[in-house]
């Protein structure tokens, strides 16, 4: 029997639900990174503000660890600093 629970959004940008994160992880996705590469979990326009506490928490009740033991997401800031008046002329200094 499903949990009522299961069916919450868990990741808005991505839709994916807290049914679906359990059953990446049971499936052996048990590192955030590995979760953020096959779910995209974390990678939309908010860039996890609300879903990475919540799949970290869920990572940490399956390994039976604290949740300060699941390392955080990596994150990759822009290369190139870009000024919105370049972005804006079209410009490419």
């Amino acid at each position: 029997m499903k949990d009522e629970a299961d069916e919450t959004i868990v990741c808005r940008c991505e839709d994916l639900t807290l049914a679906e994160i359990r059953a990446a992880i049971e499936a052996g996705y048990t590192d955030f990174e590995e979760l953020k590469r096959f779910l995209r979990v974390g990678m939309g326009p908010c860039q996890g503000r609300t879903c990475i506490p919540i799949v970290r928490r869920e990572l940490a009740r399956y390994l039976r660890k604290s949740v300060g033991e699941i390392a955080a997401p990596t994150k990759r800031p822009p290369a190139v600093n870009v000024l919105f008046g370049t972005v804006k002329s079209g410009s490419e200094r």
